[in-house]
């Protein structure tokens, strides 16, 4: 059974920084590649960042970009997002998820992050 599991968010005031942590269970994920989404309330899920599998090159949303660093260890089945200067748009629940050709093929249950002004 694939099981990803998020935690690591919390209530952080505009500024701070959280590291997100995503356990993956269930199968090696060693050759997918990971990605982090989030959504707000009363908004779509948008995607926030992936590495690749092969080489781990990164990508991030404009929107984060500078500010959200994505990792991984594949030894250890992890996936980590580490979040500094925080804004208040930032609010949202966070998943993680692994990646196939097609798009995300399995999801975790998520983690709320709430940045406060």
């Amino acid at each position: 059974q694939v099981q990803l599991v998020e935690s690591g968010g919390g209530l952080v005031q505009a500024g701070g920084s959280l590291r997100l942590s995503c356990a993956a269970s269930g199968r090696s994920f060693s050759r997918s590649s990971m990605g982090w989404y989030r959504q707000a309330p009363g908004k779509d899920r948008e995607f926030v960042a992936r590495i690749s599998w092969s080489d781990g090159k990164t990508y991030y949303a404009d929107s984060v970009k500078g500010r959200f660093t994505i990792s991984r260890d594949n030894a250890k089945n992890m996936v980590w997002l580490q979040m500094n200067s925080l804004k208040p748009e930032d609010t949202a629940v966070y998943y993680c998820a692994s990646l196939s050709l097609l798009g995300p093929d399995y999801w975790g249950q998520g983690t709320q992050v709430t940045v406060s002004s």
